[in-house]
Order: structure tokens, then sequence, then C-alpha cells
């Protein structure tokens, strides 16, 4: 027969490996900022602005757009049947969002929220950058009043591991965990999501 000692050592290892796989489902992913009082209506229509990307390589931008642009098409068919108009060469700056820019956009294009993402690639070595295969996500939706609703960010070597694979890969999968954390948060929020109804 187990010992009363024992049988609180086995419930308090359950615990905490529990606590540990709850906490690991959130690892890399960050809710940097979220407006509550914002509350967003039907959305059928979203202005999609290419990311800031850095370091700030030309070779890299065009490539780094389109794959991007796929992971956020992609993802958000999984949520609804949205109209997608892509804002090329904007060159929206990520850290200072030109608020008027989002309003006269999503204006021009019928839409309710706009998306503004950046692609962080990291450093690796010295000298002359080399790039790791690994990527900080980051993105902010705003309505079409030019109010910022929520920004999140995800890094996917915290957040997955990473150490091989693509940066093509490390892209779609830090997109598709930023925009699902998002649409997450919106929802627990009780912010009404932007999900076709």
């Amino acid at each position: 027969m187990p010992h009363l000692f024992d049988m609180k050592k086995i419930l308090f290892c359950g615990l905490a490996a529990s606590l540990i796989i709850i906490s690991c489902k959130n690892l890399g992913s960050t809710l940097v900022k979220l407006n509550h009082s914002i509350k967003l209506k039907h959305v059928d229509r979203i202005v999609y602005f290419d990311p800031e990307v850095y370091p700030n390589f030309e070779e890299i931008k065009e490539p780094t757009n389109n794959v991007i642009y796929s992971a956020v098409s992609d993802e958000l068919k999984n949520y609804g049947n949205y109209k997608i108009m892509h804002i090329n060469n904007a060159n929206i700056k990520y850290d200072s969002v030109d608020v008027n820019m989002i309003k006269e956009s999503c204006l021009n294009n019928g839409a309710e929220i706009a998306l503004v993402p950046k692609v962080k690639y990291f450093k690796v070595g010295l000298g002359k950058y080399v790039f790791s295969n690994q990527v900080i996500i980051s993105m902010k939706m705003y309505n079409n009043d030019g109010e910022l609703v929520i920004e999140n960010s995800y890094d996917t070597y915290k957040g997955s591991g990473r150490l091989l694979g693509s940066a093509e890969n490390s892209i779609k999968i830090g997109t598709a965990n930023v925009i699902k954390n998002m649409i997450t948060e919106l929802k627990s929020r009780n912010m009404t999501t932007p999900a076709s109804e």
C-alpha cells in the first residue's frame, strides 16, 4: 500500500507536469497591447500592408513579403471568407504607424480592419549579416478609425524551439501563431472577433 508521503509526491509531480505543459502552449507568444474599449464590427475586408523587415536588406524583402502574405491569407481562411487588400510598398514603419494612412486605406478599400506586420530575422555570426532560420513575427491590428486594437508577437525560437528548418517555415509558423493568438485574445475578452458570420 502506497505511503501517504509517496501519494503527495506523485500528486505534486503530476501537478507540476501539468503546469509546465500548459505554460509551454503560449511559449514564444507575447501579447504586447490590447485595447479593451474597442469592439470590432463585422469584418469582411482586411487591408494588409507589406511588413517592415529587419535588417533592412533589399535582397530579403521580396521573398519575405511573399511568404508572410501567403501565410496571413492561408491562416485567415481558417476563420472566415475575407477579402484581403494587399498594399505593396507602403513603407509603413511598425513602431510609428501613420494612423491617417491606415484610416485612408481602410476607407478607400471598404475595409473594417488593417494588419501591419513586422519580421525580424536573427543575426548569427560576426561581421556581416548571416541569417538564422529563426524570426520574430509581430503584428498590429487597427480598426478603420485608426485605433490600435491588438498587438501580438511570436518568437519562433522560444515558441517551437526550432533549430532546423528554413526561415520560410519559421515565418509561416510565426504568422499562424500570431493570428491565432490575436483572434483567441479577442474571443476570450468578448471583443467581437473578426470572423464572418
